[in-house]
Protein backbone atom coordinates (compact mmCIF):
# COMPACT_ATOMS: atom_id res chain seq x y z
CA UNK A 1 0.00 0.00 0.00
CA UNK A 2 1.34 3.67 -0.70
CA UNK A 3 -0.14 6.91 0.12
CA UNK A 4 -2.66 8.74 -2.06
CA UNK A 5 -3.17 11.70 -0.12
CA UNK A 6 -0.58 13.66 2.50
CA UNK A 7 -2.62 15.91 4.60
CA UNK A 8 -0.26 19.05 4.82
CA UNK A 9 -3.48 21.16 7.12
CA UNK A 10 -2.57 21.20 10.46
CA UNK A 11 -5.04 20.59 13.49
CA UNK A 12 -7.80 22.10 13.63
CA UNK A 13 -8.59 22.47 10.22
CA UNK A 14 -11.22 19.67 10.21
CA UNK A 15 -8.66 16.86 9.70
CA UNK A 16 -10.63 14.15 11.82
CA UNK A 17 -13.53 14.90 9.41
CA UNK A 18 -10.89 14.00 6.57
CA UNK A 19 -10.09 10.88 8.41
CA UNK A 20 -13.12 9.31 8.65
CA UNK A 21 -14.06 11.12 4.63
CA UNK A 22 -10.91 9.05 3.15
CA UNK A 23 -11.23 6.18 4.83
CA UNK A 24 -14.46 5.74 3.50
CA UNK A 25 -13.90 7.03 -0.55
CA UNK A 26 -10.23 4.94 -0.37
CA UNK A 27 -11.43 1.91 1.81
CA UNK A 28 -8.57 2.01 3.45
CA UNK A 29 -6.81 3.52 6.99
CA UNK A 30 -5.78 6.62 7.34
CA UNK A 31 -3.42 7.88 9.84
CA UNK A 32 -3.71 10.65 12.46
CA UNK A 33 -2.46 12.00 16.03
CA UNK A 34 -5.66 9.33 17.13
CA UNK A 35 -3.61 6.58 15.74
CA UNK A 36 -0.43 7.18 17.78
CA UNK A 37 -3.12 7.10 20.67
CA UNK A 38 -2.94 3.32 20.11
CA UNK A 39 0.24 2.73 18.33
CA UNK A 40 2.96 3.41 21.29
CA UNK A 41 5.82 2.12 19.45
CA UNK A 42 5.30 4.73 16.56
CA UNK A 43 6.10 7.66 19.38
CA UNK A 44 9.90 7.40 18.77
CA UNK A 45 10.32 6.90 15.32
CA UNK A 46 8.08 10.82 15.69
CA UNK A 47 10.57 11.69 17.97
CA UNK A 48 13.82 10.67 16.07
CA UNK A 49 11.99 12.25 12.71
CA UNK A 50 11.80 15.42 14.66
CA UNK A 51 16.14 15.11 15.10
CA UNK A 52 16.30 14.56 11.58
CA UNK A 53 16.78 10.58 11.34
CA UNK A 54 13.21 9.97 9.45
CA UNK A 55 11.98 6.42 8.94
CA UNK A 56 11.54 4.76 5.61
CA UNK A 57 8.11 6.09 4.91
CA UNK A 58 6.87 3.69 2.77
CA UNK A 59 6.99 1.09 5.55
CA UNK A 60 6.56 3.20 8.28
CA UNK A 61 3.02 4.28 6.77
CA UNK A 62 2.40 0.81 4.84
CA UNK A 63 -1.04 -0.06 6.59
CA UNK A 64 -2.48 3.23 5.31
CA UNK A 65 -3.81 4.81 1.60
CA UNK A 66 -3.70 8.63 3.58
CA UNK A 67 -2.34 10.31 6.21
CA UNK A 68 -3.86 13.81 7.91
CA UNK A 69 -3.09 16.18 10.69
CA UNK A 70 -0.47 15.63 13.03
CA UNK A 71 2.73 14.64 13.42
CA UNK A 72 2.22 13.78 9.51
CA UNK A 73 1.51 17.31 8.66
CA UNK A 74 5.05 18.55 9.72
CA UNK A 75 6.37 16.33 7.60
CA UNK A 76 4.65 17.73 4.53
CA UNK A 77 7.60 17.87 2.29
CA UNK A 78 9.10 15.12 2.95
CA UNK A 79 6.65 12.86 2.28
CA UNK A 80 5.42 14.58 -0.65
CA UNK A 81 9.40 13.24 -1.64
CA UNK A 82 8.67 10.27 -0.76
CA UNK A 83 5.25 9.57 -2.12
CA UNK A 84 5.14 11.89 -5.58
CA UNK A 85 2.11 10.51 -6.86
CA UNK A 86 -0.51 11.51 -3.84
CA UNK A 87 -2.14 14.01 -3.97
CA UNK A 88 -1.01 16.87 -1.31
CA UNK A 89 -4.22 17.86 0.62
CA UNK A 90 -3.92 21.37 2.32
CA UNK A 91 -6.89 22.15 4.54
CA UNK A 92 -7.38 25.42 5.62
CA UNK A 93 -9.90 27.86 7.65
CA UNK A 94 -9.19 31.52 8.55
CA UNK A 95 -6.74 32.05 11.02
CA UNK A 96 -8.63 34.27 13.49
CA UNK A 97 -10.62 30.82 13.71
CA UNK A 98 -8.12 28.26 13.92
CA UNK A 99 -6.50 30.09 16.78
CA UNK A 100 -9.78 30.27 18.64
CA UNK A 101 -10.18 26.30 17.58
CA UNK A 102 -6.37 25.31 18.30
CA UNK A 103 -5.71 27.14 21.48
CA UNK A 104 -9.58 25.96 23.04
CA UNK A 105 -8.26 22.48 22.25
CA UNK A 106 -5.06 21.32 21.19
CA UNK A 107 -2.87 24.02 23.06
CA UNK A 108 -5.12 23.69 25.66
CA UNK A 109 -4.37 19.94 26.41
CA UNK A 110 -0.60 20.24 26.06
CA UNK A 111 -0.44 23.22 28.60
CA UNK A 112 -2.15 20.91 30.70
CA UNK A 113 0.37 18.10 30.46
CA UNK A 114 0.00 14.62 30.38
CA UNK A 115 -0.67 11.62 33.66
CA UNK A 116 2.54 11.52 35.41
CA UNK A 117 1.89 8.10 36.20
CA UNK A 118 1.18 6.96 32.08
CA UNK A 119 4.87 6.91 30.67
CA UNK A 120 2.92 6.69 26.87
CA UNK A 121 1.21 9.64 27.89
CA UNK A 122 4.16 11.63 29.12
CA UNK A 123 6.38 10.12 26.08
CA UNK A 124 3.53 10.94 23.43
CA UNK A 125 3.35 14.81 24.92
CA UNK A 126 7.29 15.37 24.60
CA UNK A 127 6.63 14.16 20.82
CA UNK A 128 3.67 16.43 20.84
CA UNK A 129 5.80 19.47 22.49
CA UNK A 130 8.88 18.94 20.46
CA UNK A 131 7.14 18.99 17.26
CA UNK A 132 5.46 22.17 18.14
CA UNK A 133 8.37 23.78 19.47
CA UNK A 134 10.74 22.20 16.03
CA UNK A 135 7.90 22.49 13.43
CA UNK A 136 5.84 24.61 13.58
CA UNK A 137 7.50 27.42 17.07
CA UNK A 138 8.28 27.89 20.19
CA UNK A 139 6.30 30.43 21.01
CA UNK A 140 2.98 28.29 20.40
CA UNK A 141 1.31 29.09 23.75
CA UNK A 142 1.42 33.27 21.61
CA UNK A 143 -1.25 34.18 19.47
CA UNK A 144 0.23 36.13 17.46
CA UNK A 145 3.74 34.10 16.86
CA UNK A 146 1.31 31.20 16.51
CA UNK A 147 -1.06 32.42 13.77
CA UNK A 148 1.57 33.84 12.19
CA UNK A 149 3.61 29.96 11.51
CA UNK A 150 0.27 29.08 10.83
CA UNK A 151 -0.22 31.49 8.07
CA UNK A 152 3.63 30.62 7.02
CA UNK A 153 3.02 27.13 7.01
CA UNK A 154 -0.20 27.54 4.33
CA UNK A 155 2.13 29.96 2.20
CA UNK A 156 5.13 27.31 2.50
CA UNK A 157 3.09 24.40 1.10
CA UNK A 158 1.06 26.55 -1.37
CA UNK A 159 4.90 27.86 -2.89
CA UNK A 160 6.21 24.40 -2.70
CA UNK A 161 3.40 22.10 -4.05
CA UNK A 162 2.54 22.10 -8.05
CA UNK A 163 -1.02 23.52 -8.59
CA UNK A 164 -2.29 19.65 -9.98
CA UNK A 165 -0.78 17.87 -7.14
CA UNK A 166 -2.13 20.60 -4.53
CA UNK A 167 -6.02 20.51 -3.25
CA UNK A 168 -6.51 23.46 -1.22
CA UNK A 169 -9.48 22.09 1.36
CA UNK A 170 -11.59 23.91 3.52
CA UNK A 171 -13.82 22.87 5.60
CA UNK A 172 -17.65 23.34 4.48
CA UNK A 173 -16.31 21.97 0.79
CA UNK A 174 -17.58 18.36 1.26
CA UNK A 175 -16.79 15.62 -0.99
CA UNK A 176 -16.86 17.24 -4.27
CA UNK A 177 -13.47 18.53 -4.38
CA UNK A 178 -11.64 15.19 -3.07
CA UNK A 179 -13.91 13.00 -5.35
CA UNK A 180 -12.70 15.13 -8.45
CA UNK A 181 -9.02 14.80 -7.55
CA UNK A 182 -9.11 11.69 -6.74
CA UNK A 183 -11.48 10.32 -9.75
CA UNK A 184 -14.32 8.91 -7.21
CA UNK A 185 -18.06 9.26 -7.12
CA UNK A 186 -19.40 11.16 -4.85
CA UNK A 187 -21.08 9.30 -2.12
CA UNK A 188 -24.63 9.70 -1.08
CA UNK A 189 -23.92 9.85 2.46
CA UNK A 190 -23.39 13.65 4.07
CA UNK A 191 -19.72 14.79 4.78
CA UNK A 192 -19.09 13.54 8.27
CA UNK A 193 -18.36 16.54 10.94
CA UNK A 194 -16.57 15.41 13.91
CA UNK A 195 -14.23 16.80 16.76
CA UNK A 196 -16.17 20.08 17.11
CA UNK A 197 -13.93 22.29 19.85
CA UNK A 198 -17.08 21.55 22.02
CA UNK A 199 -16.78 17.88 21.55
CA UNK A 200 -12.68 18.11 21.87
CA UNK A 201 -13.42 19.96 25.21
CA UNK A 202 -15.38 17.19 26.45
CA UNK A 203 -13.38 13.77 25.45
CA UNK A 204 -10.17 15.72 26.32
CA UNK A 205 -12.50 17.13 29.90
CA UNK A 206 -10.78 20.50 29.55
CA UNK A 207 -12.43 22.84 32.17
CA UNK A 208 -14.47 25.68 30.76
CA UNK A 209 -12.73 28.39 28.36
CA UNK A 210 -10.84 31.56 30.59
Amino acid sequence: MTLRVIGAGLGRTGTHSLKLALEQLLDERCYHMFEVFGRPDDIPVWQRAAEGDLPDWGDFLAEFGAAVDWPVAAFWSELSDAFPDAVVLLSTRDTAGWWRSASRTIFGVVERGPNPDDPVAVAQMTMIRRLLAERFTPEWRDETAATAAYEAHNRAVRAAVPAGRLLEWHPGDGWDPICRVLGIPVPDDPFPHVNTTSEFREMAQLDEPR
